[in-house]
């Protein structure tokens, strides 16, 4: 088994787990010489970084078809999730790369949506995009390192139990939930209190958090780029309350805590 017993409880209670060596240095090297080719920058010109974050696309080149299929990550996902209830990726996206020049802006707290909304399913106005308190087609949300990143290499910042709070807010707005941009309307102080993590780490280390766990960017305080994919991972069918997993387990246990 890819978890310990311990780690799977870790998951449920703080809404993450860190999976080291998910996948080769070897690979993300690969992968990163892909960004960096596609970007038309080089980790020896450092004068050309102009902005502080440039998104990239899905990838499914083999570097990248290498490690959305890794074993460890398959194996854990069959924990978090369940064996047969989750849709494997065919490729990684979104690709985030991070440069230590100026301040980023897309820093604020948030979760990521995972349905349209139903008067509009083919939009592509993301912050249009719905969330309810059973994380409807979302199973989880997975940040891969493909670059080591410290303290000071703009680490993903995150809420721990943060996942807890926001089932209860969502509740109240039932399976219909809210969009992006009324969850930014209604804000996040509901997990204000909690304690933050950062997703540090060794190139290849995969962090998986509840896909209801709150997260944000930051500014890159180092020197060298730092390159990060952030997958959703969807639900092959959404999975009833009472389903055994833990990623369904750890909503039951805010719901059933709610003040």
């Amino acid at each position: 088994m890819t978890l310990s017993a311990e780690q799977i409880e870790t998951f449920v209670r703080d809404g993450f787990v860190r999976l080291d060596g998910a996948f080769s240095h070897g690979v993300a090297a690969a992968c990163r010489d892909i960004l960096w080719r596609d970007m038309n920058l080089s980790p020896d010109r450092p004068g050309e970084w102009a902005e502080p974050v440039i998104r990239l696309g899905m990838y499914a080149d083999g570097p990248f078809r290498e490690v959305a299929s890794s074993p460890r990550l398959e194996g854990a996902l069959d924990q978090l999730v369940g064996v047969g209830k989750w849709i494997p990726p065919p490729a990684i996206g979104t690709l985030v790369v991070r440069f230590p020049v100026g301040r980023p802006w897309d820093d604020g707290w948030h979760i990521d949506a995972s349905y349209p909304p139903p008067d509009d399913p083919q939009t592509q106005d993301y912050f249009h995009w719905r969330v309810n308190f059973r994380s409807r087609n979302r199973a989880m949300l997975m940040l891969f390192l493909f670059s080591d990143c410290g303290l000071d290499d703009a680490p993903t910042r995150v809420r721990v139990a943060s996942h807890m709070p926001m089932a209860r807010q969502l509740l109240k707005y039932g399976e219909g939930g809210l969009s992006l941009h009324e969850l930014a309307n209604a804000g996040f102080d509901s997990s204000a209190d909690c304690e933050t993590a950062y997703a540090t780490g060794e190139a290849g280390t995969v962090w998986l958090l509840h896909p209801l766990t709150v997260h944000a960017a930051q500014a890159h305080q180092g020197t060298e780029a730092r390159f990060l994919a952030q997958p959703g991972l969807g639900f092959r069918a959404d999975p009833p309350m009472d389903d055994p997993s833990p990623v369904m387990r750890a909503i039951r246990m805010a719901l059933e805590t709610r003040t």
